[in-house]
């Protein structure tokens, strides 16, 4: 049996349940936010190939790490609101990490000489 809150929700520890419907919606969220660093680890291996510089290597592990630090804060700050708020959450991150690649695919390409050595 377990515990209830204030609030009503099942505590396991340290805070209240997620819920069926919040794991899925994390779940799939989660999924996309993996191929973000997927691609960036892929991008980092096919670019220091040619040799990078110190600026180049910040901004390609930067880039495989953005996608973590915006999956975890887009979680800390959702995961106490509804369902559908909780996946406008995720979304806006989402939509944060594909600006922040596209910034790095544009640096990359127009000034692959500041990257490498």
């Amino acid at each position: 049996m377990s515990e209830q809150t204030v609030d009503g929700h099942a505590s396991r520890g340290g805070g209240p349940a997620l819920g069926i419907l919040k794991t899925i919606i994390l779940g799939l969220a989660g999924l996309f936010y993996a191929y973000g660093v997927w691609n960036a680890v892929a991008y980092l291996v096919t670019v220091a190939q040619f040799g990078l510089n110190a600026y180049g290597w910040f901004v390609l592990i930067f880039s495989v790490l953005f996608p973590i630090l915006v999956f975890a804060a887009a979680y800390g700050l959702g995961r106490r609101r509804s369902a559908p708020e909780f996946a406008i959450v995720l979304v806006a991150g989402l939509a944060l990490v594909a600006v922040f690649w596209m910034n790095v695919v544009a640096l990359s390409a127009l000034n692959i000489s500041s990257l490498t050595t």
